[in-house]
């Protein structure tokens, strides 16, 4: 029997829930779904420039583990470009330090519900527009 997996702790969640080619409808794509884990371990190492060392570290998984999680996001978004497929960003073990949420207005993720600061697009600090997206594992 294999071990459980461990949660990956994560900074923050991805700003988007995903991507799709330009100018195809959504409706007539299919999809490659890219775990929490997998975008998280394609920001630390390609948009941060961490070393997998460090990156292993602050997901909190061995380095060997980050390397198949990282292999896997790779395929994932290879095939999506490749065969022109949408890229849901969705699901995983995971874990936040926080709880996260979307402002209805102006889409803003908050960490926290007394994070909410008024924008141009928020006529006033209202936790009514707030939908919780992501909960801080107990």
């Amino acid at each position: 029997m294999p071990r459980p997996k461990s949660s990956r702790r994560i900074v923050s969640p991805p700003l988007m829930k995903g991507y799709k080619p330009f100018g195809i409808p959504r409706r007539e794509l299919e999809s490659v779904v890219l775990s929490i884990d997998e975008y998280e371990s394609i920001r630390l190492l390609d948009y941060e420039g961490m070393v997998q060392e460090q990156a292993a570290e602050q997901m909190n998984v061995s380095r060997p583990t980050l390397t198949r999680i990282y292999e896997s996001a790779r395929r994932s978004m290879a095939k999506a470009f490749v065969e022109g497929k949408m890229i849901l960003i969705e699901g995983g073990n995971v874990e936040f330090e926080h709880d996260w949420y979307r402002c209805r207005k102006c889409h803003k993720l908050i960490a926290g519900l007394n994070q909410h600061l008024p924008c141009k697009n928020c006529d006033r600090y209202n936790n009514e527009e707030l939908t919780l997206i992501y909960q801080q594992k107990e």
